[in-house]
């Protein structure tokens, strides 16, 4: 039934070849070279989601919900339950399902900006599918300025993976970048100061609750003799009992006994330490925008932009997750195209989606009570083909 595998390929002297205007002049200082990424990856991730919560969070709440989305593979005349090309998707290689290679690209994507799969194959689909680091992967471009291959570094080692004229081995999702033309630009980037705001105020709240959790204040000495100083020796003595009998949270509250002359006076918070917690909030609110999630998904106080917690969650879905799922499936289907010799078309199935659910109750009660149109339009309009599964 689907004879993809042997089917020819057209003869490469019909093949009408196009190329960009300014392609060379992207290429011209640096054909054949490895264009670096200006970016260090590695620190981004380190300091905006393995350390910070607010975009570890923000992180994974877009790449699980992306990753669960089902996807569905249809044609003009109707919409596949078994082919190939779901088949591959659904165990892309031997540790990995569907959900977690799609995670795992999705991942990748916002940290970087930038999502790498490679494909095992020798004739036909490819065997298997894997998810390659962002990091130590390297676009080298062409004279036209599209690559010419990729290079992975690994300890010191490196592979390069050819590209050719009739396929790619690598397949690379890359998000916008305005001012750079091989490499995507990440929302961790956008929220770098946010993230270093948050993570500043996360370690002044550490110090603060290391420190009993109650403002700083003086020693003051005032000697019987009129001296106003410490010798060397009391200084290091009162230094060392504070260090040990008065910092830590698990001193709080021990009294303290100060003698000879000794006076301490407290200080209360100053109005920039109070305003630290809205600083730490208002940083969070920034991260969460930056990655297109609702704040009130993420806990974050304060932020009232949506009346209930349903209404934030379906904006989330329409305006992170689809657009996001949308164009990673469709780059993974162009790129299977050129292995499969078919035109492959996969989408996210928005009916399977629930927190769509009342978005598509209405818009299907719309068209079904439109006597107006036939059978065929309204399944046009609702997304589906033209017949149903397994007919025609």
């Amino acid at each position: 039934m689907f004879d993809f595998l042997n089917r020819a390929k057209p003869d490469a002297s019909e093949v009408e070849v196009k190329a960009s205007a300014t392609g060379r002049v992207m290429a011209m200082s640096g054909a054949g070279r490895v264009a670096w990424s200006p970016r260090d990856v590695v620190s981004l991730t380190r300091t905006g989601f393995t350390g910070n919560p607010v975009g570890f969070r923000a992180v994974k709440l877009i790449a699980e919900a992306a990753a669960a989305l089902p996807v569905v593979m249809q044609d003009e005349d109707r919409r596949f339950e078994t082919h190939p090309v779901l088949a591959l998707l659904s165990r892309p290689n031997a540790g990995q399902g569907r959900a977690e290679l799609l995670e795992a690209l999705f991942g990748q994507i916002l940290l970087t900006g930038n999502g790498y799969l490679e494909a095992v194959a020798d004739e036909g689909l490819p065997v298997e599918i894997h998810v390659l680091r962002s990091d130590r992967m390297q676009v080298v471009p062409g004279i036209d300025g599209w690559p010419v291959g990729y290079e992975y570094h690994v300890s010191g080692r490196k592979h390069r993976f050819a590209v050719s004229e009739e396929r790619s081995p690598i397949c690379h999702i890359k998000s916008f970048h305005p001012q750079d033309d091989h490499y995507g630009f990440s929302p961790l980037q956008a929220a770098a100061s946010a993230i270093d705001v948050h993570n500043a105020a996360s370690r002044w709240s550490k110090a603060l609750l290391d420190n009993a959790a109650r403002p700083s204040g003086a020693i003051v000495y005032r000697g019987a003799d009129g001296q106003s100083s410490l010798s060397a020796d009391q200084y290091d003595r009162l230094l060392g009992e504070m260090e040990t009998q008065h910092q830590g949270a698990r001193n709080a509250g021990r009294p303290m006994l100060l003698e000879g002359g000794l006076d301490w006076k407290p200080m209360g918070f100053s109005p920039s330490d109070m305003e630290f917690q809205k600083t730490k909030e208002a940083a969070a609110r920034e991260i969460s925008v930056a990655f297109g999630v609702p704040p009130m998904l993420l806990g974050i106080p304060g932020d009232a932009t949506y009346a209930n917690y349903q209404e934030a969650n379906r904006a989330f879905y329409r305006l992170t997750v689809l657009p996001l799922a949308t164009r990673v499936v469709t780059a993974i289907a162009n790129w299977l195209s050129d292995y499969a010799d078919e035109r492959v078309v996969l989408s996210p199935d928005l009916d399977q989606i629930p927190a769509l659910s009342v978005e598509r109750d209405a818009h299907w009660r719309r068209v079904s009570e439109a006597g107006f149109l036939t059978d065929a339009e309204k399944r046009s309009l609702l997304g589906l083909p033209a017949l149903e599964v397994g007919h025609g």
